[in-house]
Parts: C-alpha cells; sequence; structure tokens
C-alpha cells in the first residue's frame, strides 16, 4: 500500500541524514542522573512515525508521530539534559520537544556527527511535514489508517479490514454500506482490495458533495473552470479584491493537470487545492505578517502576557521549569512572570513561595529567556519580578540579568533626555524591559546630584500584597491597607526603566500625582469591577499608562479569568496561565493570531485617542460603531478525530458552536445539531446570523464538540480569530487541540459573508 510519507515523496530520497533516521540506532534516555538506559529508535517507512523499544511490560514497543514534535534541541538544551549530564557530553546531546504537556524525550548519541544528523533529519521531515497543504496531510492520515487496518500486511483489504478501517477513520457504517462499498470497488471478485482497486476506494471515500456543487455553480466551460470562471467566483463569492493575474496565479501554483493549466483552466481537484490553501482559509494570509503601524507607544498595544509563567501545572504542587518559559515565549508571550525568593547557597530561586511547587533557579531562567526570546517575535520582553528576596540576593538578581542580557537589557531610557511618553515595540525590538518597583523617579537617571540611598523600603508588588476582600468604588479607590515593606537595592532597583511599579490609589490620583511609567497591577475582581462601572475612566488612564490585570489567588487550580472585558477597557497586560488548557487561552490565542502572532496588537483608534467617550457597557454613538451583519453557513467538517482511540466502535456524534466575544452587546454563541456517528465527513448545511456592534474588538471563536446526552460535551477541536482578520466566501477553518496545537488532518468548511448592517 504506497503512502505519500515516504521518503522519495519528502525529496529526501537520498539525504544521509533521513537514511540513518531510518535504519535507526541506540540512543541513551536520560530520565535523572540515575536513570539513563539504551533504547533502540527508527523512523518508519511512512516518514510520519517514529518506533523505540519499551521495556514496560505490556508496551515492548512503542511509536510517536512526528506531528506530535514541537521541536528539537541540539545540545544540553533542556532542563533534564542540563541537570542530569555533565558539560563534556554537549556535543552528543539532543531534545525531542512535544506539544501539550507530554515529556520531553532527553537522549545522547554515540558521536557528535551521529548527533547532529538525528537533528538535522527530525528537522527535514518536521519541516517537509510543515510544508504539505491540508489535502496532502488529509491523504497522509487517510493512508496510514489504512496502513493499520492491513493487519497481515499483504497491501490489500479484506472486507473485514475496511469495517476497521472505517472505525479508524471515525465513521459508523452499517454491514449492508460497507458490504456494497466493498463490492463496488472489488472489480476483480477477489475478495480483497489491492492497487487501483483500492484507490478507487479512497477517491469515493475523498468525494465531497459541497464541493461539487460550488464548482458547478461556477464552472461554464465544459466541465472545467475557465481562468475567467475563477475570477468570477474571486470576485462575487469569496469578496476578494481580484484581478484576472491573480486567478492565473492560483491556477499556475495548485492546478494538478497540466493540459488544463496549458489552457488556464482549474480542474475540480485544483478548485480543492486551492481551497485548501491559505487563500482558502478563514484567516486572511496579510495578517500573518506584522501589518500594523509598530511605532505608536508600546501602550497604545494589547501585549500577550503570561501569569506565573514558571508553572508547568497548578500553583499548589505544580512543577516549576524553564520550559514554562520556553514554552510561552515561543508562543509570543512578551510579558513573563519571575516570583523571586531566596534560595540555598546565596542563589535566587523562582517559585509559586508558600506551596509545593518545585523550585527553578533565577540565573536557568533568565538563560532561556534569553535563549528563546526572540525566536518567534523580535518586538520588548516586559520580565515582570515579584520580588520577595533579601538585599544580597537582589544584587546577585540584578548582576544575573546584566551579565547574561548583556546590551539588550535597557538599563536608561533611550532618550537623551527625559521622556514624556513610552518608545514604541518598533524602537525597542529585541530588548528587554524590566517591571518592578524603583527607589525614586526616572528622572533621577538624567541628575547630577548624588546617587542617594544604595537600599531602601518599598511596599510589596500589588499581587503579593492584595488582599482578597478589598473593595473598589468607581475610581478605584481603596480602602486604606496595612502592606508589608521590602528592602530594595538599588543596583536592581536601578534596572526599572519604564515599568515602575505603583500602588494604584484611583484614576484621578494616578492623572495629577503618576509618570507615564508608573504602572499598576489589578487583580481580576478589581479590574472587572473597573471595566463595568468605570470603563471610561479606565480606557483613559491606559491611553498614558500601563496596566497590568492578573487572576485571583484563589484560583489555586491555576484556572483563567476572561479577558475579553479587560481589552474592552483597553488594559495592555492582561496576564493569563498559559499552561493552562481553556476558553480564555482560546481567546487569547485569537487575539494575538493576527499582526504575525508578534505579540503585540495594536488598539483601535477609539481606545487611543483622548477625548474618546467610548464605552463598552453603553455603547453611546461614536466612531467605534460599525455596524457589521455576519452570515455564516457551517457546511461541513472533515476527519475528526476520534476522542477515544482505545475503543474501536467509538464515534464521535459531532456538533458545532459559533461564538462571538467583544463587547456585552456583541457576545452570543449559537450551535449546529449533533450528527451521529460521523466523525469523518458530517454535513450540516446550517446557517446563523449575528449582529456586531463594535467589530474592531469582536472575536469569532469556533467549537466542534462530540455530543453526550448524559454528561458534559467533551471538546474535538477549536479555532479563534479576530472577526476583522476573516476572509468572506467558502472557507476551510483550521482546527486546534486544547492546547492550541494544529489537528493536521480535520478541519471544517463554511461560508461566511461579514456585511454592513442596513
Amino acid at each position: 500500500m504506497e503512502s505519500n510519507g515516504k521518503a522519495e515523496k519528502h525529496g529526501l530520497e537520498r539525504d544521509a541524514d533521513l537514511q540513518l533516521l531510518l535504519v535507526g540506532g541506540e540512543l541513551l534516555k536520560v530520565r535523572s542522573s540515575s536513570w539513563k538506559k539504551n533504547r533502540f529508535y527508527k523512523l518508519q517507512e511512512d516518514c510520519t512515525t517514529m518506533w523505540h523499544e519499551s521495556h514496560r511490560t505490556f508496551k515492548r514497543n512503542q511509536t510517536f508521530s512526528i506531528d506530535e514534535i514541537e521541536s528539537v534541541r541540539k545540545g544540553r538544551q533542556s532542563e533534564g539534559l542540563q541537570k542530569h549530564t555533565e558539560a563534556h557530553v554537549e556535543d552528543r546531546c539532543f531534545s525531542i520537544i512535544f506539544k501539550g504537556r507530554r515529556r520531553n524525550l532527553d537522549l545522547i548519541a554515540t558521536s557528535a556527527e551521529e548527533a547532529r544528523q538525528w537533528v538535522n533529519g527530525l528537522e527535514k521531515i518536521i519541516s517537509n511535514m510543515k510544508k504539505l497543504n491540508s489535502q496532502q496531510t488529509s491523504e497522509h492520515w487517510i493512508f496510514n489508517c489504512m496502513r493499520k487496518a492491513d493487519k497481515n500486511k499483504d497491501n490489500k483489504m479484506t472486507l473485514k479490514e475496511l469495517k476497521h478501517f472505517l472505525h479508524q477513520i471515525n465513521i459508523e457504517v452499517d454491514d449492508m454500506y460497507a458490504e456494497v462499498l466493498f463490492a463496488k470497488c472489488d472489480k476483480s471478485n477477489s475478495g480483497s482490495l489491492e492497487g487501483p482497486e483500492i484507490k478507487h476506494f479512497y477517491d469515493l471515500l475523498i468525494y465531497r458533495e459541497e464541493i461539487d456543487v460550488i464548482y458547478g455553480k461556477y464552472a461554464t466551460t465544459g466541465e472545467q473552470m475557465s481562468v475567467k470562471d475563477l475570477l468570477n467566483f474571486l470576485l462575487n463569492e469569496q469578496r476578494e479584491v481580484a484581478t484576472m493575474e491573480d486567478a492565473v496565479s492560483l491556477i499556475e501554483r495548485y492546478e494538478l493537470d497540466d493540459s488544463a493549466k496549458q489552457k488556464n483552466h482549474m480542474t475540480k481537484d485544483g478548485f480543492l487545492m486551492y481551497l485548501h490553501q491559505e487563500e482558502g482559509s478563514i484567516f486572511n494570509p496579510a495578517h500573518k505578517e506584522v501589518f500594523q503601524d509598530m511605532s505608536q507607544p508600546i501602550n497604545h498595544y494589547f501585549i500577550s502576557s503570561s501569569h506565573n509563567t514558571y508553572l508547568m501545572e497548578d500553583q499548589l504542587k505544580g512543577h516549576s521549569s524553564t520550559e514554562a518559559y520556553i514554552k510561552a515565549l515561543m508562543k509570543s508571550c512578551r510579558c513573563v512572570e519571575l516570583d523571586c525568593w531566596d534560595g540555598a547557597h546565596g542563589e535566587p530561586i523562582i517559585y509559586h513561595g508558600h506551596t509545593l511547587t518545585s523550585k527553578v533557579l533565577f540565573k536557568d531562567v533568565i538563560k532561556a529567556i534569553k535563549e528563546y526570546a526572540f525566536k518567534t517575535s523580535e518586538y520588548p520582553v516586559i520580565l515582570s519580578l515579584e520580588n520577595h528576596c533579601t538585599l544580597e540576593q537582589q544584587k546577585l538578581m540584578a548582576k544575573h540579568m546584566i551579565s547574561i542580557l548583556g546590551s539588550a537589557l535597557l538599563t536608561s531610557p533611550l532618550e537623551d533626555q527625559m521622556p514624556t511618553a513610552f518608545p514604541s515595540p518598533q524602537e525597542l525590538k529585541g530588548r528587554f524591559i524590566i517591571k518592578g518597583k524603583r527607589l525614586n523617579k526616572l528622572d533621577a537617571v538624567f541628575s547630577n546630584t548624588s546617587p542617594g540611598v544604595e537600599e531602601d523600603c518599598v511596599s510589596e508588588e500589588d499581587e503579593a500584597a492584595e488582599t482578597s476582600n478589598s473593595k473598589t468604588d468607581t475610581n478605584g479607590q481603596k480602602a486604606k491597607a496595612k502592606k508589608s515593606k521590602i528592602k530594595l537595592a538599588k543596583q536592581l532597583s536601578d534596572l526599572v526603566i519604564y515599568c515602575k511599579s505603583v500602588h494604584f490609589s484611583g484614576f484621578e490620583h494616578a492623572k495629577d500625582k503618576q509618570a507615564f511609567y508608573e504602572m499598576s497591577s489589578f487583580k481580576e475582581s478589581k479590574a472587572v469591577n473597573l471595566a463595568e462601572t468605570a470603563g471610561n475612566a479606565f480606557i483613559h488612564h491606559n491611553m498614558t499608562k500601563l496596566s497590568r490585570i492578573y487572576p485571583a489567588g484563589s484560583r489555586t487550580d491555576s484556572s483563567n479569568y476572561n479577558p475579553v472585558s479587560l481589552w474592552n477597557a483597553g488594559c495592555q497586560i492582561v496576564a493569563l496561565n498559559f499552561q493552562t488548557p481553556s476558553k480564555e487561552m482560546d481567546l487569547n490565542q485569537g487575539r494575538f493570531r493576527s499582526n504575525g502572532v508578534s505579540g503585540y496588537v495594536l488598539k483601535p483608534g477609539f481606545q487611543r485617542y483622548p477625548g474618546t467617550e467610548f464605552d463598552p457597557m453603553t455603547l453611546t454613538k461614536g466612531p467605534w460603531l460599525k455596524r457589521k451583519t455576519f452570515h455564516i453557513m457551517v457546511i461541513s467538517a472533515q476527519q475528526l478525530p476520534k476522542l477515544n482511540k482505545d475503543k474501536c466502535k467509538s464515534i464521535v456524534d459531532p456538533l458545532v458552536k459559533v461564538e462571538i466575544d467583544g463587547v456585552p452587546a456583541d457576545t452570543c454563541s449559537k450551535e449546529t445539531r449533533s450528527i451521529e456517528n460521523n466523525g469523518f465527513n458530517p454535513m450540516w448545511n446550517e446557517t446563523f446570523q449575528f449582529d456586531i456592534q463594535v467589530p474592531e474588538l469582536a472575536l469569532v471563536r469556533f467549537l466542534v464538540e462530540d455530543y453526550d446526552s448524559t454528561s458534559q460535551n467533551d471538546l474535538i477541536g477549536q479555532y479563534c480569530l479576530p472577526l476583522t482578520s476573516l476572509q468572506n466566501g467558502y472557507r476551510h477553518v483550521p482546527l486546534l487541540t486544547k492546547h492550541g496545537d494544529v489537528i493536521p488532518s480535520a478541519g471544517l468548511f463554511v461560508h461566511l459573508m461579514l456585511l454592513d448592517a442596513k
């Protein structure tokens, strides 16, 4: 049974690195200082699966998919290898980092050259897999399922194997239908399918009626779509600003039939191929790059931000790790939190104080941040310090940051004179900004007077000292509470430039008494209360200041709060627990999917310009009201994953929810009916309409669930994006796991129309 996954299909058939992986070899697996064991690893012939031996009683042989790998790191670049191996094996080490919460695979090769080949070979395979379009990925998935169904490995498919295969691809069929399908393809009457018969079966399987209907409507030139037909489709159905040259370009790139291509025609296969590309995706390809003005002051942007960044799990007994920082930074998080405490041997540590969470060295975290901060985004990273250390360890914190981060660390204002506003993300590219307490005003940097005190007492960070029963009024006034003090070292204080932490004492006080660089942190309940009762005042506050919001301390399970109401109020640093899969993290990923996944999204003009009367709760008349009518037809889904893979007969009953999250007037949810026993190609053809008041703040979230009449529905996949980043017309919607990783073969097919309201 031939597979598109083989080496020749990847164009790597003569690649020496790949050949090493296909032959396989022994690698030393490292779990701890005392657990280091040789295991045999080998890339399967399909080039999409890695096999390895296991000495567990019931799992002698195990596999994992290349799709499950997030990245491969050469050298001692994982926390495990740094802790459990010596420096002299550096060039023989590498780590396989998995998506989600799966444990890293730390390995040592027999030589530096062999390690290089394993890393290079894996990276080439991962790169090629990413280049496959969704239709090719689909084929991979189907062929792999076929291979698993071929129990006796004879490259033939019996009726029994066909039934097993249909269960694997998540479609329930009765015996009669399976027999009819089998008989239709078994032209040789041999009792098994082989060669062209399997191809015929595959073609019947992937047939999409909805594509036939759309193609037939626009293909007026015989049985093929002419370039004029395609342009007509782009202009009238997809509502694109397209030219004849654009239509020709699509044919040149995606038409598979050379004779059709010579006539400037597009066949049905070419049309389906186009719909599976980024041009046919729901997400506007132009927004995959940085397209917004990045020269505005930094407080004019929403900034992707993490809370308790060091945690891999909950905040009572979860694991603290440098890996958590790496994962957040690789998702373009631009504000990370460092909860700093005195450690043994004079070295400061990071952990969730007074809990059972494990500890990680401060200097190791700074090294990891330096290494990974700018791999996915070149825009500035804010290090939010929650400082509980004594003076000596504070001085060491400052020393570590200066020596490790070097010139990338911002230690003085960019200007030669006292600034009056924030610099822009563009001006701060590649720089680290420290957020924390400061002993004096920033203008002391430009003063010629004596350096002043070397240390002094300051109040603790609001997050550390905030009491859970504090109350606020509409001006943000808080009942006076006694706050603990800590001594602050000048060396650490001097590193705080644009993000000096101060206690919030009300909007009027902030307006009259606070400098632009003095910022406050708000517990979620306090911030939500201000957003709901004094939304316009909060927006005006955020026009000149930065605001950071953090989850309530009562969220010991590291759950999240809804960030949307805080974005509506113009808050920039809305910190979430990145380690916790949730609807709130889906929304965060959706918000920052636009603008090149840079971690910075420019706020709408009505949240930036002085004099605005915008209030998300009341929606008085103004430039923010750009009423739209959003029509959506949920047509079909393709290859939804099985949720219970251990049960052969467990088939999903999918339904689709479409949610709008934005200002309260726009927030709404609608759902389709569920379809029984079909995760392979369910079809709904259900239409919904949403009336949108403030489109610039609206997010659209698609949720595919497995319906259960007796308990809560299970998540199959989700996808979220800004309303302003979607494309009209017939579009494919990729689906992501709860951790935000792409499900390679799955997707929704929808028709969208966002129109000005009448």
